[in-house]
């Protein structure tokens, strides 16, 4: 059995159908223990990572944990996770955990650094995902897209290798369900095919959508209200010190989703065909 939690979310339910894909048992957990969308199959049950002792049950009977980071009860979870017999944890985590030299204030460094930190210790075989930015990023975009034609985007000059959630997906299923120790104890930076600038994208969604889209670069101040509009502060600090100060190269291209799973990276154009609805 295979426990995956955030079952609902971007990654984790990606995780679950790959898991199914593979005619593994899957329990898939979610605060809500939701089964819409599940595959035929899959178990739904419900849990709050900030609530370990609402995870413990989850865990009887589990060989393998797909973990979301982040989490006050993570701890707990994996401690209860070593003490129910499970043997392996695929941890999501994220590529700035790899930054060097940074001074520990940043919101997103430290709470990956410390995820990171836990799997090592937690006594069971471990694997971490250090995927890049999610090309899912751009449903963030959507709601200027269904009013008008002009699109207003921070960090305009900075070109990333986003990834479609779908591949982080499939990577963290193989580690999962490898039988021997080939994943055990290693860290997978993940990129997808192509590094690309915003108006890159906005183009590729304009062609898609068939809409002449514009880019407009936000200024550094418009971009600091727009991030703290949409985040709590110390996380929007970061992702200004991230890609507005330079402290986090996204840039390069990777071979590691193929080099796992034996198949390409989707690319930005794959990712936006498939959610058009949504725009």
């Amino acid at each position: 059995m295979i426990l995956v939690t955030g079952a609902t979310g971007n990654v984790g339910a990606g995780v679950v159908r790959a898991v199914a894909a593979a005619g593994e048992p899957v329990r898939a957990l979610s605060r809500a223990g939701a089964s819409t969308g599940l595959p035929q199959g899959t178990e739904a049950v419900a849990g709050d990572l900030n609530r370990p002792e609402t995870v413990r049950d989850a865990l009887d009977g589990v060989r393998a944990l797909f973990l979301m980071p982040g989490y006050e009860g993570q701890q707990a979870i994996l401690a209860d996770a070593r003490a129910a017999g499970v043997e392996r944890v695929v941890m999501l985590s994220g590529k700035s955990a790899e930054l060097e030299g940074d001074d520990g204030d940043n919101a997103v460094t430290r709470y990956m650094r410390a995820a990171e930190a836990g799997g090592r210790a937690s006594g069971l075989a471990w694997t971490f995902l250090r995927p890049v930015s999610f090309m899912a990023n751009a449903l963030s975009l959507a709601d200027q897209i269904r009013k008008g034609d002009e699109v207003r985007v921070p960090f305009a000059g900075v070109r990333t290798a986003d990834i479609d959630p779908y591949d982080i997906a499939q990577v963290a299923a193989r580690a999962l369900l490898a039988p021997g120790p080939e994943h055990e104890g290693r860290t997978y930076v993940l990129t997808g095919p192509q590094a690309l600038l915003p108006a890159d994208r906005i183009a590729i969604l304009g062609e898609v959508l068939n809409r002449d889209l514009r880019t407009i670069a936000l200024t550094d101040e418009e971009t600091r209200e727009a991030l703290g509009a949409a985040f709590p502060a110390p996380y929007a600090t970061a992702f200004l010190r991230f890609f507005a100060d330079g402290i986090l190269d996204e840039s390069q291209v990777l071979p590691t989703v193929e080099e796992i799973t034996g198949q390409a990276p989707r690319t930005f154009g794959d990712w936006a065909r498939e959610h058009a609805a949504e725009f």
